[in-house]
């Protein structure tokens, strides 16, 4: 399980502080696909950024039963001056696994052939979300966490990542942070409705989008 209690996060903005989410409660267990919906500047992506840990609330806590992937959508773990093949090693090492697997599994997932070879600072966006996808699945978590990533590419890319993510291991717990109605409705089992700094969750899925599309 994964429990958001009580969070905050807010950023210095001149002499007073922007505040992005105030007060979210938030449980996610093992196999539940919960969807985040939100306005731009709702909080969707600040809320998975903490739940991964790569940024801390300013007040409450995360408290994490289960490992959780990088946000997927967040380029900021890449070196942007190692090659994609360095960055795969640099995943490697630190999750303790055999390079060699790691490896092989990006190259045929990212079908990015040579450019695996370069500075990922000259990959364009799209490139690089096929890299933080591949680096993503090539470790096993218990929770995956994806923003606004899953539309990214050709559909045959699309249909690996469907096959990867909700196939393979659709006994996961997910957490998908989307726009798209299409998105959360096909994907998700229940969703949060972020707006005005708060968060409400929703078991019934129309219900939410239906509440979102009013926002």
């Amino acid at each position: 399980m994964i429990e958001c209690l009580d969070i905050h996060k807010s950023y210095p903005m001149g002499h007073r502080r922007k505040k992005v989410l105030e007060g979210i409660n938030l449980e996610i267990r093992r196999g539940e696909h919960v969807g985040f919906l939100g306005r731009n500047g709702a909080g969707k992506s600040t809320l998975i950024k903490l739940i991964a840990g790569v940024e801390m609330p300013t007040s409450g806590a995360v408290k994490r039963h289960m490992s959780t992937s990088w946000p997927l959508g967040f380029n900021g773990g890449f070196q942007g001056s190692l090659t994609g093949y360095d960055n795969a090693r640099f995943i490697a090492r630190i999750y303790g696994r055999d390079y060699r697997e790691i490896r092989d599994f990006v190259e045929d997932f990212t079908e990015l052939g040579r450019q695996l070879k370069m500075p990922v600072k000259t990959y364009s966006s799209g490139m690089k979300a096929r890299l933080a996808f591949a680096l993503s699945l090539a470790i096993e978590f218990d929770c995956y966490l994806i923003d606004e990533i899953i539309l990214v590419g050709d559909q045959n890319f699309q249909k690996k990542c469907h096959f990867e993510l909700f196939e393979k291991r659709g006994d996961r717990a997910l957490i998908l942070a989307s726009h798209s109605p299409e998105v959360i409705r096909g994907y998700c089992n229940r969703a949060l409705v972020l707006a005005n700094g708060a968060g409400n969750i929703y078991d019934d899925i129309d219900e939410a989008l239906s509440i979102y599309e009013k926002l």
